[in-house]
């Protein structure tokens, strides 16, 4: 069984890096889903798929599973580039303004 270490994305939703600090230690599904005929839902009989251990650091996440005896891939995580605008939020309303606010 092959573990998947990585540090996850940001929220669509989140405009900071809040809870993408971490790194997690994810097992891959060993059944595929099946489809419940009465409700369409989506169930496995795989329990492990369901496990997301979180660590700090790359180091404990990667000593986990050596501790464990388990194979693992690291993901390397894709650093987006700093957005600092000049003057920031108050630009859009500052008296100063040298060209006219559109939208």
């Amino acid at each position: 069984m092959r573990v998947r270490i990585y540090q996850p994305a940001r929220n669509a939703m989140q405009s900071g890096t809040a809870r993408s600090k971490g790194w997690v230690l994810e097992f891959p599904a060993a059944d595929p889903r099946e489809i419940d005929p009465l409700m369409g839902w989506t169930s496995s009989d795989d329990t492990q798929s369901q496990v997301r251990l979180r660590f700090d650091t790359r180091k404990q996440a990667i000593a986990y599973a050596e501790d464990r005896k388990l194979e693992y891939v690291v993901q390397e995580p894709h650093k987006r580039s700093v957005n600092i605008r000049p003057r920031g939020y108050g630009e859009n309303f500052a008296t100063d303004r040298r060209l006219p606010w559109t939208h």
